[in-house]
């Protein structure tokens, strides 16, 4: 049984969900040889370390740490004292600078400690930095729940798709808009009137710049050119229109013509942009749900589609990312 020590640095939605997503497999996971042990827990106020294992339940609707942390290390300190073999690194996202994500996943991986990430920003700023840096010392940074979610993108290239030449990715890589456009569409909403609907359902946030101008899926876009394309592409190279301007009378007369209308990225054009999806097109999904398209010399067009966002569905990924580094190769640390 390899017993793998986890260090969980982010105590949001998605590490509330990484938690209890162990807790719920960690019978299957044993039987695949792994006893995963998430050891301690960082946010901002400070971290609680168990070498037992954190059990989710002392945590359940809880926001912070404060008043249950028992060591007062937060960041780059908490990585470097707590004796655990990987960080899953899940505190908010910036893609200007990468901070504070950029900084922890950089101290884990000089440490030679493997880093699993839904943190997009550390991998806008500096993607190819930080395969270098994991390279260098010989560990993992892995990151798929960064660009779709639970849709399965990076592992299937990696995995499945070995041998052929991936010539372009275009997709719906943003749930919120999806379903802001969505709901324009089958209720003839206003712009306005269906984001006020999706805030109030927790689907977008109180302010929506990040997904409805489209920077959210230009930074997946960007992580997606260097991992797939081997690019240094930056948020800067990529052309981006949100939907904010997208009215019913367009979405209706797209509707007359065969058409919907979906903020697609795509890859290596690095163009994030409304565009016309033909209504029978894979493309053409609805509501939160996240789709990409990938282009193949060898194996043609190949679709995957998955839900986009949520605390277990993102914990999801990460988890199987964790598993991936220790069956896709013998570790002996």
């Amino acid at each position: 049984m390899k017993e793998v020590r986890i260090s969980l640095v982010g105590f949001g939605i998605v590490g509330h969900g990484v938690l209890e997503v162990v807790r719920r497999k960690r019978e299957l996971l044993r039987n695949m040889g792994l006893d995963l042990k998430v050891v301690s827990v960082t946010d901002i106020t400070g971290t609680l370390l168990d070498e037992k294992g954190i059990d989710p339940e002392r945590l359940h609707g809880l926001k912070t740490l404060e008043g249950i942390a028992n060591l007062g290390i937060i960041g780059k300190e908490a990585i470097r004292d707590v004796d655990s073999d990987l960080v899953v690194e899940v505190t908010p996202t910036n893609i200007v600078h990468g901070q504070p994500g950029l900084g922890h996943i950089e101290e884990a991986l000089s440490l030679g400690k493997h880093v699993v990430t839904s943190n997009k920003g550390p991998l806008v700023v500096a993607f190819n930095h930080l395969q270098e840096l994991a390279q260098d010392n010989g560990v993992m940074l892995k990151y798929e729940a960064t660009v779709g979610g639970t849709m399965p993108l990076i592992s299937l290239i990696e995995k499945n798709l070995v041998g052929n030449e991936v010539l372009s990715i275009r997709g719906i890589f943003n749930g919120t808009c999806n379903y802001i456009l969505t709901r324009m569409m089958e209720e003839k909403y206003t712009y306005s009137y269906a984001l006020t609907e999706a805030q109030e359902l927790g689907i977008a946030e109180a302010d929506p710049a990040y997904d409805v101008d489209g920077i959210d899926t230009a930074g997946k876009v960007v992580i997606l050119a260097n991992s797939v394309f081997g690019m240094d592409a930056k948020y800067s190279d990529v052309a981006v229109t949100g939907i904010r301007d997208i009215t019913p009378e367009a979405l209706n007369l797209a509707w007359e013509r065969g058409y919907l209308i979906k903020l697609i990225g795509e890859v290596p054009a690095l163009k994030v942009k409304p565009m016309l999806v033909p209504r029978r097109s894979p493309l053409a999904v609805g509501g939160t749900l996240n789709v990409a398209s990938i282009e193949t010399d060898l194996s043609g067009t190949i679709t995957v589609t998955g839900l986009g966002a949520g605390s277990i569905e993102t914990a999801s990924a990460i988890v199987s990312d964790v598993v991936s580094i220790y069956t896709t190769r013998q570790i002996d640390d």
